[in-house]
């Protein structure tokens, strides 16, 4: 078990992505709290999940979350070794119908409350010499039109990873980031459906999309998460790690 007697904080995980790290962190030893907006879905989540699991809700748009989660973290467990910022919103808008309120809402979410989430966990990390994965996107080299500040925020997330892992190495506290590329969740089955994309469009897609012919999925970046919050991979930081199926980093053509 790689993650054995480790505390795992996973946002925005009770479906996607999130919550397949959550399922995969348990399954390799660790605690985890399941934080989400959904307190349906997260009762599911942590219903699955067992004695292991810690579900909070707090929405990332009020600055009083990162302490809530922290805070319920070391009320349960006692400790905190590793933090996944996964949790992210999309809202569709380009350069043109962008406005002020859509743009700070989508940063405070999509970075803000990351930054601030890892500093209410800081001494906790320090202590347990733990472990920092922030979940990027491939967007972050420059995304679709309409996922301006999408693309935005998550670039500002691979900035903040590579400073906080540059200032921190010596308090022990390592930052790494993955960037996933197209990944078939929940979210954004519906996404593409909304656009325009027929029924059982992952099925439809041709190589040009999917060189290998099937989507990639939140199983097998959970997978690989695990090694950046295990011990295994330390002392690596800093390091911003694109998961793709594409052999150029960044290709994203629209959709």
């Amino acid at each position: 078990m790689r993650l054995k007697d480790k505390v795992i904080i996973i946002t925005g995980a009770t479906s996607g992505i999130g919550k397949a790290i959550a399922i995969r962190a348990v399954k390799e030893g660790a605690k985890v709290l399941v934080h989400g907006i959904d307190q349906s879905e997260g009762q599911k989540v942590v219903d699955h999940l067992g004695k292991s699991a810690l579900l909070c809700i707090a929405d990332l748009a009020d600055p009083s979350a990162p302490k809530k989660i922290a805070d319920a973290a070391i009320s349960a467990f006692g400790q905190i070794d590793g933090l996944v910022n996964n949790a992210a919103i999309i809202e569709r808008n380009n350069l043109l119908q962008l406005t002020p309120e859509a743009f700070t809402k989508t940063i405070t979410v999509n970075l803000q409350s990351a930054l601030f989430l890892i500093q209410a966990c800081f001494e906790q990390l320090k202590k347990s010499k733990g472990a920092v994965l922030n979940i990027g996107s491939i967007n972050a080299y420059s995304g679709e039109s309409s996922l301006l500040a999408y693309s935005i925020g998550k670039a500002g997330l691979q900035t903040m990873t590579r400073n906080l892992a540059n200032a921190h190495g010596v308090d022990q506290v390592r930052f790494n980031l993955i960037n996933p590329g197209w990944i078939l969740t929940e979210r954004e089955y519906v996404d593409q459906i909304k656009k325009g994309m027929p029924d059982k469009w992952p099925e439809k897609l041709g190589k040009e999309n999917i060189p290998f012919g099937v989507m990639s999925t939140p199983e097998q970046l959970a997978a690989a998460c695990i090694y950046w919050l295990g011990d295994e991979s330390r002392p690596f930081t800093g390091s911003v790690v694109e998961l793709e199926q594409f052999s150029i980093i960044g290709r994203n053509p629209e959709k």
